[in-house]
Order: C-alpha cells, then sequence, then structure tokens
C-alpha cells in the first residue's frame, strides 16, 4: 500500500505515554479498583496531618526543606516534572512513530471515502476519533486494554487501538502486510458508519431483549456488515491507485485468521458455533469482498437472508 507522503488524519489520540489508569481496569468493565489514597472530600485525618509535621521538622533539622524540594520538582526547571516530560517523549521508537503515522493515513482515507459516500447519499458523515494506546487506557464503554483487541465505542464515537496489536496479528495470526492491518482500521471504521445510519442503536436495543444466542446470531450480521464496509473503503483506495499487488490478499487473508472457527480452532482444538459473534472465516473474506467487489452501500445488508 503507497501511504507515505498522503495526508494524515488530525482525528487521532495519541495516548500512548499514558497511563491507563486503575478505576478501569481489566478487573471490569467499569468496576475495576480505586487505590486506597482515602475517601474523596474526607480530607487528612489530625494523625496524619501531626505525622506529616513531625517528619517535616525532622528533615528540617537535617537542612533539607521538603517544601523547597517539592517545589523545585514540580516547576518548569530543572526538576523531575521536566524530564519526566522529555523522557515521554524519547521513549517514542522510530518503529511506534512510523505506526501512528501510518494509522493516521489509513485514517484520513476512510475519512475521504466515507465523506464522499454519505454526500452522495445527501448525508453528513462526522469523522470518529482513534484513540491509540499501549496496555490499558480508558474509554465511555469501559476499560479498554490490549486484551480486548480494537473495537468501536459508540458512546464516545472513538475507537480503540493497543499499538502492539499488529505485531500480534502478524506473528500470532499470520496476518502480516501493511494492508492487513488497514483493514482491521477500516473493519472498526466500518462499525462507526453502522452508528452514523442508525445500524448499531437499533442493534444494542434490540439484543437487550434477545437470548444469548439470538444476540450473537446478530452479532455476527453486525460484524460482517463492517467487513463489507472495509470492502467499500479497500475498493476507493484501489480507485487511487495506492494498493500494490498482493494488498487485496493481505486483507482477505487477514479476515481468513481472525474468523470465529479459525481461532477457536487455533486456541482451543474444536469449534463452538453457537459461541460465534464475528463470522466464520469464509464468511468473513466473502463479506470485505462483495463490498471490494462492488463498492455500493447497497451490496452490504447482512440482515436479509443468509449470510
Amino acid at each position: 500500500m503507497e501511504w507515505q507522503g498522503r495526508r494524515q488524519s488530525q482525528n487521532v489520540e495519541d495516548r500512548q505515554g499514558e497511563s491507563g489508569g486503575l478505576n478501569d481496569s481489566a478487573f471490569g468493565r467499569g468496576g475495576g479498583f480505586t487505590l486506597p489514597i482515602g475517601r474523596r472530600g474526607g480530607g487528612l485525618s489530625i494523625g496524619t496531618i501531626i505525622f506529616l509535621v513531625v517528619i517535616y521538622l525532622v528533615f528540617k533539622a537535617m537542612g533539607v526543606d521538603l517544601l523547597q524540594v517539592m517545589g523545585d520538582a514540580n516547576s518548569d526547571g530543572s526538576g523531575y516534572e521536566q524530564s519526566e516530560r522529555q523522557n515521554a517523549g524519547a521513549g517514542q521508537t522510530p518503529a511506534s512513530d512510523q505506526m501512528t503515522v501510518f494509522v493516521k493515513t489509513v485514517l484520513a482515507e476512510t475519512e475521504d471515502t466515507w465523506q464522499g459516500i454519505f454526500q452522495s447519499q445527501g448525508l453528513s458523515y462526522a469523522d470518529p476519533k482513534l484513540v491509540l494506546f499501549r496496555d490499558q487506557t480508558r474509554s465511555a464503554c469501559g476499560a479498554a486494554s490490549a486484551a480486548t483487541g480494537p473495537f468501536y465505542c459508540p458512546e464516545d464515537q472513538k475507537v480503540y487501538l493497543d499499538t502492539t496489536f499488529f505485531e500480534e496479528l502478524s506473528n500470532r495470526f499470520g496476518a502480516s502486510g501493511d494492508f492487513a492491518e488497514a483493514y482491521v482500521v477500516a473493519h472498526e471504521i466500518g462499525h462507526h458508519v453502522q452508528n452514523q445510519l442508525g445500524i448499531l442503536p437499533k442493534f444494542n436495543q434490540a439484543r437487550q431483549q434477545m437470548s444469548e444466542s439470538d444476540a450473537n446470531k446478530m452479532s455476527i450480521r453486525v460484524e460482517l456488515q463492517a467487513d463489507c464496509f472495509a470492502g467499500i473503503w479497500g475498493k476507493y483506495t484501489q480507485q487511487k491507485g495506492i494498493l500494490d499487488a498482493g494488498d487485496t490478499e493481505e486483507a482477505l487473508n487477514a479476515a481468513q485468521q481472525i474468523g470465529d472457527d479459525t481461532l477457536q480452532k487455533r486456541t482451543q482444538g474444536y469449534v463452538v458455533p453457537e459461541s460465534f459473534n464475528h463470522g466464520t472465516s469464509a464468511q468473513r473474506v466473502k463479506w470485505f469482498k462483495r463490498g471490494f467487489d462492488s463498492g455500493q452501500l447497497s451490496s452490504c445488508d447482512t440482515f436479509s437472508g443468509p449470510v
């Protein structure tokens, strides 16, 4: 994929240098735990104040002014805070910098594609945000972590992508190549398109009344439509002449490798079709290819007939 030198989206939130926090941890979405630092608004106890005063006086007698030390550390001089800011920037490796530029470029391409398609339909497309993070962060849908994989949160209209996922996609799932990575981004943007079209809100409302089995079946249709929308984006990208030979095969291989049946065979040695919620490898390949071949929204109706 010839992505270098192209427009980069400004809608990327880079949280790679931030701590994910503990309130929304992997211990449960929206639940998590908090550090035992006292109740909000409760202040410090008398005993704690006395203890701190004693510590201050001891250090003062030793010639160390703790208040001065704390002031220097939080200043913009040569203290800890400034050095930490400098180190945060230094922590970015060339590889991660390149990955950030790549994601920004792919996101920009999806913006151009869907703005044009929506405009042709007399609609307005609102660009989503994409959050890059490492290990863990917060979303309006709960905790986001490396374990959850990339996902779209309709509550804040943001895509969440852990920066190590592309390595896992290649090393663990055998889906390498820049267009395979671009397919992952385009699939999540496909969910934003569904949200913009009102499809995702209807599904989220309807599944509250469904059994788990029926909800999984409907989820498959939602996911396959996002694959089809990713295929539409691929078609428009091809028309721009920026795809290399073999790029389409990279995306199709990625769709193949992350099908429910393939993943279950790899992780547990057998498949449980009743638990599928993204679609089989064959289904995912089929619907990406359908969107890619047609480039039409009308070709992506996964809710009518068999999938």
